[in-house]
């Protein structure tokens, strides 16, 4: 017998995934890597969303950029952008912490 209420499941699903977003720490901060380029990067991701969030960062943002070490790696400085396309993603904006200037 299929399930009767399938919003049912669909709505469960939803309220998960916004209360793990909820329970996450991200801090998102710019750095030079090698030949002195600037990288944006965004830890605290947990790793089966790794991937998906990059993609999805380097779509939205018309950059290239990895995975590596649980980071979130983008080339070029997207610290003025990338809050509001997190924001937009389902995190909650008191779980952003962006760090302003280049961290060594």
């Amino acid at each position: 017998m299929g399930n009767l209420f399938p919003k049912d499941d669909l709505m469960r699903e939803i309220i998960s995934d916004a209360i793990e977003k909820e329970d996450v720490r991200l801090r998102v901060y710019a750095t030079k890597k090698r030949f002195k380029k600037l990288v944006t990067i965004v830890e605290g991701l947990e790793k089966d969303k790794l991937d998906p969030s990059a993609k999805e960062l380097k779509q939205k943002l018309a950059c290239g950029g990895t995975v590596k070490e649980g980071l979130v790696v983008l080339q070029g400085n997207h610290l003025v952008k990338i809050k509001g396309f997190l924001l937009l993603m389902g995190y909650s904006e008191g779980s952003i912490t962006i760090v302003q200037g280049i961290v060594r």
